[in-house]
């Protein structure tokens, strides 16, 4: 199994760069457990400066909304309730398999800013062994060089088309944030995923994005996030916490 490796100067010229791999190297392979086919390669794509601009890709399926609830997901854990109802709702959430490592991450990262010990692992055997929805990502590892913190992600299965750019841009935002409690700049991000693929559903769309990325220039393909995207997605923060206010009354959550 060949793992390709592509590199950018911004997020979307990395993430774009890594859907081009995948339209043209890809491989028609059977997908049992969701009764479907999947395009796959294996791949690492590299951002330079994770918050270089421009930062937002239009090539993804969603808005500024979605983004922001991601981010907010992410970051703030605003859905982490939704593992306390049982049955047939969530088992976890990446927020939640991390939030309880950052402490030891931040004090690890400022006790020997040179540290290798700043990883953290999302994976949880027990559940994800059983489940039929075992997290995606699989571990998280920050390290300070030349006063930036960069970011290493790993992922076991990785949906090219509708995950990975989102995926990206809320750990970036995570890294942003770090970087912000530790007083250094932001450095590169590099996003590794063993299974990079899109679905048979997806196929057309991946062959729609390629032939964008071939025949567009970049800034008809994106979007700058400071200054204007992000003003955006903050004025959907009231939508997104009004969902989930009415989230937890239904579920009787506190």
């Amino acid at each position: 199994m060949k793992h390709y490796f592509t590199e950018g100067a911004t997020l979307p010229e990395a993430y774009h760069a890594a859907l081009m791999l995948l339209q043209e190297n890809g491989r028609i392979y059977p997908c049992p457990d969701y009764d479907t086919t999947m395009k796959e390669i294996s791949l690492t794509f590299y951002v330079e400066k994770a918050d270089a601009e421009p930062a937002i890709s239009r090539l993804f399926p969603g808005g500024h909304h979605e983004l922001q609830q991601y981010k907010m997901e992410i970051c703030d854990g605003i859905l982490n309730f939704m593992t306390q109802l049982g049955g047939n709702y969530w088992e976890y959430t990446y927020n939640q398999r991390f939030a309880c490592q950052l402490p030891f991450i931040l004090d690890e990262l400022r006790r020997n800013p040179y540290s290798r010990r700043a990883t953290m692992n999302i994976r949880d055997f027990d559940v994800d062994s059983t489940n039929d929805h075992p997290a995606c990502l699989q571990s998280i590892g920050l390290y300070i060089r030349d006063g930036l913190l960069h970011m290493k992600i790993t992922m076991r299965s990785n949906d090219a088309v509708q995950a990975t750019y989102m995926n990206a841009f809320g750990f970036i935002a995570l890294q942003r944030r770090l970087a912000g409690e530790l007083s250094v700049g932001v450095g590169s991000y590099t996003h590794t995923a063993y299974s990079f693929h899109a679905y048979e559903r997806s196929f057309t769309t991946l062959e729609s994005y390629a032939r964008d990325i071939s025949t567009k220039p970049q800034e008809a393909l994106t979007y700058p996030y400071e200054g204007f995207y992000d003003a955006l997605m903050e004025e959907e923060i009231p939508s997104i916490m009004k969902m989930v206010e009415q989230l937890k009354k239904e579920h009787h959550i506190q």
